[in-house]
């Protein structure tokens, strides 16, 4: 196989014949989600890079990658030796790669893009930064397709049923509900080209991709029709007939663009520009108008209904008691096996894997320690990754799909006895996971509004952390699923009654350890007095937190209390399905303090 230096080379040669002078690639699919089939990860197999977030862009005599701060340390080493330099913010003067674009771009040259998977809004921006360069942009420009020989084909799974039982609504109530937003915002149609969106109104999954359950598909929802742009054969005959009930259409995937130029003609079309490809944003020029939002399932789907709440409420049981065993079993066998990041991580899935209706890991299993805990998305390479050693600190991220609900969890403990300084940090993120999950907050809240919740203990000690507090959770879904988020930035969306959103604090010491506690928290409306109406949230997940990395001097009276509260729950919960070995190690482990 050609190194990544050698892959440079030809695709710059490739740039030559085609007269591109600068190449844009995202890390992306048509669909522009977070999680890509390998047969689009075109970054990872031309760089080396594994991450799940970058951008990259080449020109004759320079080649950088751009990606946030989680990946800095991981993308230094993967890239060394490839011909690609990370592009961290400010160096070169340059803050991003539109920057670095605006900055290298003379007048006549020509930009390469593959507009089938460039946000339509990335591109907006990209023209604003560049005009009055006089530059030209070539936006069918596929370059890979014809370097990577052995490029793996688009991925092929059959849709199942996301029954009733698991949905509380169906086909039916969700397109009405969809159109009734459709017609309040004036759009004869509504494109949907993330899959999520389209899994949760059609009430189907999939396994498409190796984490999230979906079916890679499109959708052009009308008032009378829903064209799906789909495989035939990922849908089976049952769903099939059912969906012609329901005036669903299903249409060649590849024939998306150009049906949906000839359907939307002169009407007005519902989209998110984020996350359209200029190819289709271009193919709906024929329309009369957009109405540019985040998608009417997008919103309708973050807030769970009363079936989706109860199967979480048992899914969480099922996890908690996933990684209750995974926390005995490590603490029985540490020091007798060797163990490492990697078959830790193998170990975790298994555990899950035993609960029923299990499906698959939400994300890949996140097990880093000491110095790799530093490091946000730390993921040990297959079949090595550190050993586990006789102390440090030890951090564990990791969720599973079931039908009932998603899950996503963090838990820090100490291997042997803490440090004064770990323990310290531990607890100053506990704190703010604590105050967090005890907020009461009037309706229109936003997420920035409750993000300095979780930090103030942390920044009055000086310190602070570089990622948002929270995101929201998808129902057998993506597990990064939004709208909302509780972050510094303002993504204008309410936190509302019925959202799931995760609450992860985190403090990260470079080249030491990182420490992160997170939990998933349900909104629900706590009280209406004559100012409003005044939400809080419920602490979903199950899982002990370990004590043994607990300053108690360092908490105020109510989050001793919510804690032992907690971990009361989480004993009385998890109890009925533990062995007796494991009843009496969590009740050690729950005690209060």
């Amino acid at each position: 196989m050609p190194s990544p230096a050698e892959k440079l080379l030809s695709l710059r040669n490739a740039m030559k014949g085609k007269g591109i002078d600068i190449y844009i690639l995202p890390m992306s699919d048509p669909h522009l989600g977070e999680y890509i089939a390998e047969h689009w990860q075109l970054i990872r197999w031309l760089t080396g890079f594994t991450g799940s977030a970058a951008t990259v862009v080449i020109t004759e005599s320079h080649a950088g990658l751009w990606t946030d701060s989680r990946y800095f340390i991981q993308a230094v080493r993967q890239l060394a030796g490839s011909g690609f330099e990370l592009m961290r913010p400010g160096q070169y003067r340059r803050n991003d790669y539109m920057d670095f674009v605006a900055e290298n771009a003379g007048a006549g040259d020509k930009i390469g893009i593959d507009g089938r998977i460039f946000p339509a809004s990335a591109f907006r921006r990209l023209e604003q930064r560049l005009e009055g360069k006089k530059v030209n942009f070539e936006t069918d420009c596929d370059l890979i397709s014809e370097l990577w020989s052995d490029r793996p084909s688009l991925p092929f799974s059959v849709a199942f049923d996301h029954t009733l039982e698991y949905s509380g609504k169906g086909r039916a109530k969700k397109l009405a509900e969809l159109r009734d937003g459709m017609k309040k915002a004036g759009a004869a149609y509504h494109l949907l080209s993330s899959p999520e969106d389209i899994m949760w109104l059609l009430n189907i999954r999939g396994n498409d991709l190796k984490y999230s359950p979906l079916l890679l598909c499109f959708a052009l929802v009308g008032q009378e029709q829903v064209l799906l742009f789909i495989d035939q054969a990922k849908i089976p005959p049952k769903l099939a007939s059912e969906f012609d009930r329901l005036g669903i259409v299903i249409l060649p995937y590849e024939e998306v663009t150009e049906i949906i130029s000839v359907v939307a003609e002169g009407e007005s079309v519902f989209l998110n520009p984020q996350v359209t490809s200029l190819e289709l944003f271009r193919a709906l020029s024929t329309a009369s108008g957009f109405i540019e939002d985040i998608s009417i399932p997008c919103r309708l789907k973050s807030v769970k209904n009363r079936t989706e709440i109860a199967n979480i409420e048992k899914v969480m049981v099922k996890d908690g008691v996933a990684l209750t065993r995974f926390f005995h079993w490590f603490e029985s066998k540490h020091g007798s096996i060797v163990m490492t990041e990697d078959s830790l991580s193998g170990k975790i899935d298994e555990f899950r894997a035993e609960q029923e209706g299990f499906l698959k890991p939400s994300f890949e299993t996140i097990v880093a320690f000491n110095q790799n805990s530093a490091q946000p998305h730390y993921h040990a390479e297959k079949g090595s990754g550190a050993v586990i050693g006789d102390r440090g600190i030890l951090l564990v991220d990791s969720g599973g799909q079931y039908p009932g609900g998603t899950t996503d969890i963090t838990r820090t403990i100490a291997v042997n006895i803490p440090s004064e300084q770990q323990i310290s940090d531990f607890t100053l993120v506990l704190k703010g996971h604590i105050n967090l999950a005890l907020s009461k907050f009037p309706e229109g809240t936003r997420g920035y509004q409750l993000d300095l919740v979780a930090r103030r203990a942390m920044w009055g000690s000086g310190m602070n952390y570089a990622h948002g507090t929270g995101h929201g959770i998808g129902y057998c879904l993506n597990v990064h699923e939004g709208p909302q988020s509780i972050s510094p930035a303002d993504n204008k969306t309410d936190i509302a009654a019925g959202m799931l959103t995760s609450n992860e604090p985190a403090i990260y010491r470079e080249g030491e350890y990182g420490i992160r506690t997170e939990n998933i928290i349900l909104c629900y409306v706590d009280e209406e007095t004559e100012f409003g109406r005044f939400l809080r949230f419920e602490t979903m997940s199950l899982c002990y937190i370990d004590k043994s990395l607990i300053d108690k001097s360092l908490l105020e009276p109510h989050e001793i209390e919510w804690l032992n509260a907690y971990h009361a729950e989480v004993f009385v919960r998890l109890n009925p399905h533990l062995t007796e070995d494991e009843k009496e190690w969590l009740k050690e482990k729950t005690a209060v303090i």
